[in-house]
């Protein structure tokens, strides 16, 4: 594997808006009482749509000059509750949507949980994902699909490095991306992606496929490492290269609260904001969508 390459310009910024201004918030006290975090993002049929921290709901959205009738909450019969709803991935294969919770507690074990739900937001199911969690709130923060010979599979991106929690788990240089393959009861495990040793990122918040190409993204490190995936298995053929985001005038990082990555072309993605403190310089960034390319 060759090393990583560091891109010497920022990822440029082409559009971002608040998600508030965006969509109408329908009846619920779910999503009525929530303040919109997303923490998840995937692109289908030219529309994005996000997940929230707080409310159980899934959004679409096509227009990102404001409030319109092409964007909107689906089906708020989604149910359930919001807790620790981390991502979510469009599976071709079966035009579903999967969204992933971090950490469920399973006959005194800790495991991942995938939601499926159709287009419209009508749920479908659930199940495990067979990996056992170190700790509640350190578990599966990223969530993929990738097609194999006709088959979907599921990458489950840890949060922290050697998907520890801790002062370990923040030890960069231990990326790692779980394969899902489905069961007739749960997601069995069939195999682990390890990121480049030279991606020094201090977290993992999202990661996203398209063909061949993966991206992950870290809060911490305020940066985007994309790799190129083997044409069989799963493992990185490459070192890939690690963009920072831009940053503000006085240098300091204002993209710190990145949870959610997909993307738009081959040289566009689009990311999620979560909530940021009030006081810090991502504060005017949080609770909203971004679209980066990458530097020619």
């Amino acid at each position: 594997m060759t090393s990583v390459h560091r891109s010497t310009e920022p990822l440029e910024l082409i559009v971002e808006a608040k998600v508030a201004d965006l969509l109408d918030r329908p009846d619920g006290d779910d999503v009525r009482a929530s303040s919109l975090e997303p923490s998840g993002v995937c692109v289908h049929d030219g529309a994005c749509y996000l997940i929230f921290d707080d409310s159980s709901a899934i959004a679409r959205i096509e227009d990102w000059s404001g409030r319109s009738l092409r964007n909107r909450m689906l089906d708020a019969s989604v149910g359930g509750h919001a807790q620790d709803r981390e991502d979510i991935a469009f599976d071709p294969v079966s035009g579903h949507f999967f969204v992933l919770v971090e950490a469920v507690r399973h006959h005194g074990q800790l495991l991942s949980e995938v939601l499926e739900y159709a287009p419209h937001g009508t749920p479908l199911g659930r199940a495990f994902l067979d990996l056992i969690l170190e700790t509640q709130n350190k578990g599966l923060e990223g969530l993929s699909c990738l097609v194999r010979d006709g088959e979907p599979f599921l990458l489950g991106l840890c949060e922290g490095n050697h998907c520890r929690g801790g002062a370990e788990g923040r030890r960069p240089g231990g990326g790692r991306i779980h394969i899902f393959q489905r069961g007739p009861h749960h997601w069995t495990h069939v195999d682990v992606i390890r990121l480049p040793k030279d991606v020094h990122f201090v977290d993992y918040a999202s990661v996203a496929v398209s063909g061949d190409r993966i991206a992950v993204v870290s809060q911490s490190s305020s940066a985007l490492w994309i790799g190129k995936l083997a044409a069989k298995g799963f493992a990185v053929e490459d070192g890939g290269t690690i963009y920072r985001f831009p940053r503000d005038a006085q240098d300091r990082v204002v993209y710190g609260n990145v949870e959610g990555v997909s993307w738009l072309s081959d040289d566009r993605l689009v990311m999620v904001s979560d909530k940021a403190e009030k006081n810090s310089p991502a504060w005017a960034k949080e609770r909203s969508l971004h679209v980066f390319a990458l530097p020619a």
